[in-house]
Formats: C-alpha cells, structure tokens, sequence
C-alpha cells in the first residue's frame, strides 16, 4: 500500500434501525447479519431494516457488548462485553444462552472469537484484565481457563484463522500468536508508537492491525509494514487477500486494495467502530448507526 489517499466514489446507505445505541460490532451468520452494542442490543438485519431481538444482554443487565463472532457453520452467534457478559444466541430457535462470568471472573470483555461448528466451539475472550478466557468445550460451566500473554494490558481484540490458531492484540503495543489456543507468543511490534484497536488475522502470515493516526500495519510472518493514512483513530479493520476496509472515528472509511488505500466518502459523521463484509460490506457506529456498500 503507497499511503496515497485518494477521494473514492461511494455509494453507502444509511440502513433503517430500531435502536439509537452504540453499536460495536457486527457479523454474517447463515440466518443474516447480526450487531451488537450499548445497552445489550442484539440486532438482525431482515428485509424492512434492522430489528431489535434483545435488550439487556444475555443477563438482562443491560450490560454493553463490544465483541461478536460466529461459529464456523455459521449457526450461532456468540457475543460478549461489559461486567463478564457472555451470550451464545441460536437464530434458528431465538434462543439466547448465558455463558457470562466465567471463572466467576466479571471483567469487561472486548472482543470474543469462536471456531469449530455449534454446540462444540472453542470460544476465546478477550477484555480489559489482560487475560484470554478459553474454553474447549462451547463454554460450558467448569471448562474455562485463562492465560495473560502479555504483561496485563488490557486486550482490545481477538481473532482466530484456524480451530486453535490466531492473534490478540494489546494496549501496549504488542501482537501475540497462537497456535494451540493456550500458549501465546509475542511477534512485534517494535517502535510502531500507535495504539492499537482492530485486528485480522486471516493466516500465521496475513495479519492486519489498526491503530491511531490512521495507521495500518501488515504482517507478512516475518515484517511487519506499516502505513498511515489521515489522523483518524481506525477501530476495526477486516480483510480478504489484498481487499478490506478500515473504519473509524468521525465516519472514516477506507478501502483497501493491492496497490493503496482510498477514503471513501461516507453519508455520516459518526464514529464508526466495526466492518463486515459478506458479499456487501456492512458498518456499524454510535448512535446506532449503520452503513452498507
């Protein structure tokens, strides 16, 4: 990527919702899109617009969630956030089970990734402690484990590539991988003098973190390349191959490409905090706002 911002041609869409809360993040499951955010919202994307399935959270608390992800087979829909909060919804039952606090611990959690296919996932929490939450067993009470691999700074997000292979990001500045699921190892990165927020891990050597000042850095498995663009802070980013889209604060977006990075114009001014893309590309951000390409 050469840096070089360019004003891209856009056709985002301002999507119909229910709900005016924060929304902080959103994923493709075989039933839709699903996001959640401020309050416990739990949202679903049908043909008139987006639809409030829940508030509250899967206590009821109305604690926030911050993180979603989907198991592999794409039939449910796991999320996670404030005060330990842990949810597991089936869309084809509009059931919503309570997985939260999970060694009793009632953390914040940022950011949850799960593999494998309903009902036998591994789930991997991340949040504001420093410690990943594991369990092998779809989170079942008394399966849960934790390890801290960095030195306690609190962890944003969390993103898996393989049944046991991934990458956690923290607040200090440092990558770690996986490749069993319980031993963590750091890779970087040195003098990068950002924070950091988003993260993608699609492969051991396909790794993409977002951070402050409108950087994006790239891990090929042995370098890490970075690339700033703008002073946005870039909140999430989400790749396919060379392609993706960064988000962020004040209605930032960016696409990604082989060759640059362009600055599409958005309809908003909110900040934005997750991307999904799944055919279209889908953002969600404050005030419940949501953009589709």
């Amino acid at each position: 990527m050469t840096g070089v911002a360019a004003a891209a041609e856009s056709d985002w869409t301002i999507e119909e919702t229910e709900t005016d809360s924060t929304l902080h993040d959103v994923v493709s499951a075989n039933a839709g899109r699903f996001a959640v955010g401020g309050g416990g919202v739990l949202t679903v994307r049908t043909a008139e617009g987006w639809r409030t399935l829940r508030d509250g959270g899967p206590t009821g608390n109305g604690n926030n969630l911050y993180g979603a992800s989907v198991t592999d087979d794409g039939e449910r829909v796991w999320f996670v956030g404030a005060s330990g909060a842990i949810g597991e919804y089936v869309p084809a039952t509009d059931t919503l089970v309570d997985r939260s606090a999970p060694m009793d611990n009632t953390n914040n959690y940022n950011s949850v990734a799960v593999t494998g296919d309903a009902g036998e996932a591994n789930v991997y929490v991340a949040g504001d402690s420093g410690k990943i939450y594991y369990s092998f067993e779809n989170g079942a009470a008394g399966t849960w484990d934790y390890v801290t691999p960095g030195s306690g700074s609190a962890l944003p997000a969390i993103d898996f590539h393989g049944p046991r292979s991934g990458h956690a990001i923290d607040t200090n500045g440092r990558v770690f991988a996986t490749d069993d699921g319980v031993t963590w190892n750091a890779i970087g990165i040195e003098d990068a003098n950002v924070t950091f927020y988003g993260l993608d891990s699609d492969a051991p050597d396909d790794v993409d973190v977002s951070g402050g000042n409108g950087t994006v850095l790239t891990y090929d498995g042995a370098n890490w390349t970075p690339d700033a663009l703008g002073d946005a802070d870039l909140v999430d980013v989400e790749t396919d191959g060379d392609a993706g889209y960064v988000v962020g604060s004040g209605g930032v977006v960016q696409e990604l490409t082989a060759d640059d990075r362009f600055v599409l114009d958005t309809p908003t001014g909110e900040n934005l905090n997750a991307v999904d893309v799944d055919g279209d590309a889908v953002v969600v951000g404050d005030s419940g706002m949501i953009l589709r390409r």
